[in-house]
């Protein structure tokens, strides 16, 4: 007698969710049942950019080597170039699961909850990028190609983000995932017809 047996006081603690809309859709969030999905071009892109930065590194040092200039502080620069030209080209892992998805970098990792997305958008430029924001403030962004060329990635982020509508939450950014779909379907299409011989 005299015990609290609701759900809330049955987990207290510091492992008690907040109240409020957002914990409410987290505390009803199904358990993970997949496994991860990766970037199918990550590897390739982290071997060339590696091979680039290398032959960098390779080239300078045979040209000071043969012009008789190479000594240890070039070689030190020379190192230092090579190592800011990977940075450049070091390609982000991203990394996809049940309702969430993953953007790992040389700095770290950043995630977002693709059943609580918010906004996406798609930002310009030379190198275009998806951005995509969640109701709990986290953001992410990733090349559109990744997506296209990695079709387990855009089911896991097409799955999260269709959960997020029905829940009223994405109100911003149903164009930019209709026309990554349309995109997509267009290339697995094209991939089914020369696979066939018919393209």
């Amino acid at each position: 007698m005299g015990r609290d047996s609701t759900p809330d006081a049955a987990q207290g603690g510091d492992d008690a969710v907040p109240e409020g809309p957002t914990a409410e859709m987290l505390r009803r969030r199904p358990r993970p049942r997949r496994e991860p999905q990766g970037d199918q071009r990550w590897a390739a892109d982290l071997r060339a950019a590696l091979f680039c930065a290398a032959s960098l590194f390779v080239l300078l040092h045979l040209v000071d080597f043969a012009g008789g200039t190479l000594d240890a502080l070039r070689s030190g620069m020379w190192s230092g170039l090579a190592l800011v030209l990977f940075a450049v080209l070091f390609p982000p892992r991203v990394t996809a699961g049940h309702h969430w998805l993953a953007v790992r970098g040389l700095l770290g990792e950043r995630r977002v909850s693709t059943d609580l997305l918010t906004h996406v958008s798609r930002r310009g430029g030379v190198a275009q990028r998806i951005v995509l924001r969640d109701a709990l403030g986290n953001r992410v962004e990733l090349d559109p190609k990744v997506l296209a060329g990695s079709p387990m990635l855009w089911h896991e982020l097409d799955t999260g983000a269709r959960r997020a509508r029905e829940r009223g939450l994405l109100r911003a950014g149903a164009a930019v995932l209709e026309g990554l779909a349309d995109r997509i379907e267009g290339d697995e299409a094209r991939a089914v017809f020369k696979a066939s011989g018919l393209g």
